[in-house]
């Protein structure tokens, strides 16, 4: 897996043109996450998509650079206290029991995760048969052998979720229904320029990486369930027997979205929880090394001299304390985005939790 994956935060959904019926429910609404969010593009960037290796490797420098300048210019005599030992003894010693535990916590999580793969024989086999049952129902939908790839597998649904709309479209552009052919022009313009660029971002993204789930983020189908139900509601006595038919299998589509979304993000958290916990295993060793040799062979007057107007014993201890928190700073990254993306997917279909999208 790469680390963490660097998907484009930039690529939002064009500007919806929204219009107001007569109960004044919007057709066209924000799509995209970071406009669903109504958050900066780059605090979305860092929770996300930004890679979690280079977002560990800021945190680290911004560690470094905060312990040197602190030390240095905000407690003049914090130099004096790390010659003495006693401080340094304090913090290192205090640092290897929370290495310690904090690893073997991380671990028995990944633990916890690869037990859930583990069952008898007839838990597998109903797995097997409940994941069978649903891509036999996929592929009848999309008119094709469900694909294997993630990425493929959640562009399928997405096209045939446009294919079905602009077929609705077509069938009531000779109603005599002003308001149900604006409606579903409207319906129809959002919906696949959504589509467009959810099929583009999935277009060659690889599992492993953030970028195929944080594509399916960003196709707001919960949201198009509702516009569907509602159309078929008010304009029940409009419809024709083929426009009613086609809006039940573009409902049927996004509702099979929804727990084919839910799935590839459960896999994804347990993909990325393994891998942190093997990131923090390779670097909870040098971290325990690094803070070891620290306790044990520095203090006490054994480092001298001034670089750049600062004590190298500074420059020493602020490296060491880094590298010491190195787990801890993988562990931060990591857990921020799946946090994120946990909050943001609490719902599943068309239940709106957050205020700006009200």
């Amino acid at each position: 897996m790469s680390a963490g994956g660097g998907t484009d935060i930039d690529a939002d959904a064009e500007s919806d043109t929204r219009i107001e019926t007569e109960g004044d429910t919007e057709i066209g609404t924000a799509d995209t996450m970071r406009e669903r969010a109504d958050e900066s593009r780059f605090k979305l960037w860092v929770l996300l998509s930004a890679n979690r290796l280079f977002v560990t490797a800021v945190l680290a420098v911004g560690l470094f650079a905060a312990f040197v300048l602190v030390g240095a210019f905000g407690h003049p005599g914090f130099e004096s206290a790390l010659r003495s030992g006693d401080t340094i003894g304090t913090m290192f010693s205090t640092l290897l029991g929370a290495i310690i535990t904090g690893t073997t916590l991380v671990v028995t999580i990944s633990q916890l995760v690869i037990s859930q793969e583990n069952g008898p024989l007839g838990d597998q086999h109903e797995r097997m048969s409940n994941t069978m049952d649903f891509r036999d129902y996929t592929g009848e939908l999309i008119g094709r052998p469900t694909p294997v790839d993630p990425s493929a597998f959640l562009r399928h649904l997405v096209d045939a979720t446009r294919r079905r709309a602009k077929a609705l479209r077509d069938t009531v552009s000779g109603s005599d229904d002003d308001d149900l052919r604006a409606e579903v022009d409207e319906f129809t313009e959002s919906l696949t320029g959504n589509a467009d660029e959810v099929t583009d971002q999935l277009d060659g993204a690889a599992f492993g990486t953030f970028d195929v789930l944080f594509a399916a983020l960003n196709f707001n189908y919960g949201w198009k369930i509702f516009q569907v139900d509602r159309i078929d509601e008010e304009h029940a006595d409009s419809l024709s027997a083929e426009s009613e038919h086609l809006l039940d299998e573009l409902r049927t589509v996004l509702t099979m979205f929804g727990p084919a979304r839910e799935h590839i993000k459960t896999l994804y958290f347990q993909w990325a929880l393994i891998d942190l916990s093997r990131l923090i295993v390779y670097t909870a060793v040098p971290a325990l090394f690094v803070a070891g040799c620290t306790l044990a062979f520095t203090g006490n007057g054994t480092i001298e001299g001034t670089t750049l107007g600062i004590g190298n014993v500074l420059w020493i201890i602020a490296a060491a304390f880094t590298v010491s928190m190195l787990p801890f700073l993988l562990l931060l990254s990591y857990i921020a985005r799946i946090a994120t993306v946990a909050k943001r997917t609490l719902a599943i279909g068309p239940l709106i939790l957050r205020d700006s999208q009200r």
